[in-house]
């Protein structure tokens, strides 16, 4: 068995292709935001790790065993030559695929604010759909790759594009993870618009997807005998005070922890929100206790580095050798950034709270290692561009 590993190792690390110097900018601001995310996390999650675990460094203990584990498949794949994904890819869909149905399992799934979002093994739990949001960017990299000088996309592939997206789709929704899925669409989205596809077919597709929502909302509010908990979200992105001890708790006391830093912050260690006021403090919420401590200034940092990394991964599928590395760089940056738009916005109420963590920053074993893996291929396809 040791023998075969090496083998393979042997044989997917060799390439013809030379391995140049990776893109150090992209590099060294994905540490930065890691160890910021680090510090953040700890002075975030101390109450409540000592509340619910009586341990203050449950989080950060955690998330830097996590981080371990993150880095070495970081430096797989750093070495790993991202040609060799086109072979597995359609493998590695079915197989993440497969563990997202495995949350229709019950004796094992773990429930969590009423989603069916992960999978509990006992010693530790994880959640298929990060593994989905990578392997499905590999394999629609495959899928839309050019062929020649075609700049449209053929019947056929658009097909295929659409279908695996309209299974992944009715996987999350029974979950459900609508924040997870509207991450997923927008950066497939981005994807196949890049590829050729047409503006008036992302059109129409995101009107359907819209009235889908709303069908599906109103679908759960009539099942529950009242208005759902989605229903309540949007109540609450137009109307916080409408049932702000209740329904909207949530976004007052993050608008409070944010609007209550100001300037330059509480100073870290400081926030009051974190003291059991604002809900998963270590999750969904960290940016804004990241704001209250720090302020404005210095969060606006954080997301200039954000903003940064997505532009060096820009360039980076620019660069590309070719339309697959191309694809893959696109897709896997796309997710990343829709993703900080989409924690950040519910936080300063600009979109409904969804329920997904900040990458790189928030506690979470499987997110942590998705976002690590996806910049690894990244990097990878930087020290092979033009």
């Amino acid at each position: 068995m040791l023998k075969k590993f090496k083998q393979f190792i042997a044989r997917h690390f060799s390439s013809d292709r030379h391995l140049g110097k990776p893109d150090f900018v992209f590099l060294i601001t994905l540490g930065l935001i890691v160890v910021f995310g680090l510090v953040m996390l700890f002075s975030a999650s101390t109450i409540v790790a000592y509340m619910a675990y009586h341990d203050a460094y449950y989080f950060v203990t955690r998330q830097l065993l996590w981080l371990a584990i993150g880095g070495a498949v970081f430096y797989f794949l750093y070495n790993f030559d991202y040609h060799r994904w086109r072979k597995y890819a359609f493998s590695m869909l079915v197989a993440s695929l497969g563990l997202l149905s495995l949350i229709m399992v019950h004796p094992i799934t773990r429930v969590v604010n009423g989603h069916r979002s992960w999978i509990n093994l006992g010693i530790f739990s994880f959640q298929p759909s990060e593994f989905v949001k990578v392997t499905l960017i590999i394999y629609l990299a495959a899928l839309l790759e050019s062929s020649g000088k075609a700049k449209s996309l053929d019947i056929e592939r658009a097909k295929k594009f659409f279908i695996v997206i309209g299974v992944i789709a009715a996987l999350m929704l029974l979950q459900p993870d609508i924040g997870t899925l509207a991450i997923i669409m927008a950066a497939c989205l981005i994807l196949y618009f890049v590829n050729g596809g047409q503006m008036k077919t992302l059109l129409v597709c995101a009107a359907m997807a819209l009235a889908m929502l709303a069908g599906y909302i109103g679908y759960r509010s009539l099942k529950g005998g009242g208005q759902s908990y989605m229903a309540y979200r949007f109540t609450c992105l137009y109307n916080p005070s409408s049932s702000a001890s209740d329904k909207c708790y949530q976004i007052n006391q993050s608008l409070l922890a944010v609007g209550s830093g100001g300037w330059f912050g509480r100073g870290i260690g400081n926030s009051r929100q974190k003291f059991l006021f604002l809900p998963e403090v270590q999750n969904d919420f960290i940016f804004a206790i990241i704001a209250e401590e720090v302020g404005w200034i210095f969060s606006s940092l954080l997301l200039g580095a954000f903003v940064l990394l997505i532009y060096r991964g820009i360039l980076i599928a620019k660069r590309a050798p070719d339309s697959f590395g191309r694809n893959l760089a696109i897709g896997l940056v796309s997710w990343i950034g829709v993703q900080v738009i989409v924690n950040i916005g519910g936080i300063i109420n600009l979109f409904p709270m969804t329920g997904v963590p900040l990458p790189l920053v928030s506690a979470g074993g499987t997110a942590l290692l998705a976002a690590l893996s996806s910049a690894g291929i990244i990097a990878n396809i930087s020290r092979q561009g033009k």
